[in-house]
């Protein structure tokens, strides 16, 4: 099989649902820019490049319809290119770039752009008309909130609220230090807004302190451990990363960040989806041939911190290399793009940090992981 590689990743800045300064932007013509900013960064032919494929958890209202060719139009992409929406929830943009990878396998193109995208603001969660299937209802806990699964995990694992807070302490402690050193500012593209350019992040909540933690009231469950502190907020935003052979990138000079080594999907209990990077991940790791001691680079995206904290003492991940320049709970996670922006940044790191493997892996509603491992191109 080609090598294939990521030769690029953008985003968006993550600013809050409904009160953040993205919260008037639509999903498409957010979407657009980040891929507009993308082609300018890495200097890739539009008119090369086979599909646009992005990822959205609730493909409704304005990020409805076939969202991803209506934003290739609007982002200016040659007629040629196609368009694809996939929905995988929240692994739904690290789909779109595994099914990339599945097109170039069997010879049917060189070059796809693999986006994902959520406005939290604009598209509630469960959609504007949710309709659960009362038979699946009554059997399976697959519509229960993600906040009670995080308390069930929590259970589970015997997970303490301290220790939840201890890693929400942690997490806003080094996106605050990362924006402060400027280490998001290559891979942000600056969003024209109709209230003006939005530049930066503004879910990094910097001097977080456990005691601010502490005083929080439980969010899903009066008894429970899990508070607004220890979730990853409603967040707008997207993310885009450029994935092609080796030989293409090379071929046009490219600047290739990392090669996709292995991926893999899972099944898990819905009432505990955040277990699903588990074995997804030890799939993921196994088809490499490397175990999580190899890995100089975690990306694990933090939907709650019980869950985060459950996966790092399954998989033996190490702390120190994981979420190094914080995780989801500070970064935010705006559903279908989250995927594509821990696959990008887990690329951008390992070339940053001058590792040889990195992984990068998430939960998902229902009961899924989804897992991508990378290796550093010399």
């Amino acid at each position: 099989m080609q090598s294939v590689v990521i030769a690029g990743y953008a985003r968006s800045p993550f600013h809050l649902a409904n009160k953040g300064a993205l919260a008037r932007v639509r999903p498409d013509d957010l979407t657009a820019q980040v891929i507009r900013g993308l082609i300018g960064k890495t200097g890739v032919n539009p008119a090369e490049v086979e599909d646009l494929i992005v990822g959205c958890a609730f493909p409704e209202g304005e990020q409805g319809l076939n969202v991803a060719r209506l934003i290739g139009l609007l982002a200016d992409l040659p007629i040629s290119v196609g368009g694809m929406t996939v929905n995988r929830f929240c692994g739904s943009s690290m789909s779109a770039i595994h099914y990339a990878m599945g097109q170039i396998a069997v010879g049917a193109g060189e070059a796809f752009i693999c986006a994902g995208v959520e406005s939290m603001s604009r598209v509630p969660m469960m959609g504007f008309n949710p309709m659960p299937n009362p038979e699946l209802a009554k059997k399976s806990s697959v519509y229960m909130s993600m906040g009670e699964t995080a308390e069930n995990v929590a259970s589970e694992y015997q997970i303490s609220r301290a220790e939840q807070e201890a890693l929400a302490v942690e997490s806003q402690s080094r996106a605050a230090a990362a924006r402060e050193a400027g280490k998001f500012a290559d891979e942000i593209v600056p969003i024209e807004t109709k209230g003006g350019t939005v530049s930066e992040d503004g879910t990094i909540r910097p001097g977080t302190t456990a005691e601010d933690l502490a005083g929080l009231k439980p969010a899903f469950d009066a008894n429970g451990s899990v508070t607004a502190g220890t979730s990853s907020p409603l967040t707008d935003g997207a993310s885009a990363v450029l994935v092609t052979t080796e030989d293409y990138a090379r071929k046009n000079n490219l600047p290739i960040l990392a090669r996709i080594k292995a991926v893999s999907i899972s099944g898990c209990a819905p009432e505990t989806m955040g277990l699903g990077p588990i074995l997804s991940s030890q799939k993921a790791l196994a088809r490499a041939g490397i175990t999580a001691a190899d890995l100089d680079v975690v990306e694990l995206n933090e939907a709650f911190a019980s869950q985060a904290i459950a996966c790092v003492r399954d998989l033996g991940l190490d702390m120190a290399k994981t979420n190094i320049d914080g995780g989801a709970i500070a970064m935010g996670h705006p559903l279908g793009a989250t995927g594509a922006r821990i696959v990008g940044k887990a690329a951008s790191l390992l070339k940053r940090e001058g590792g040889k493997y990195a992984l990068a892996s998430q939960c998902i509603g229902g009961g899924q992981g989804i897992a991508t491992v990378l290796e550093a191109v010399e």
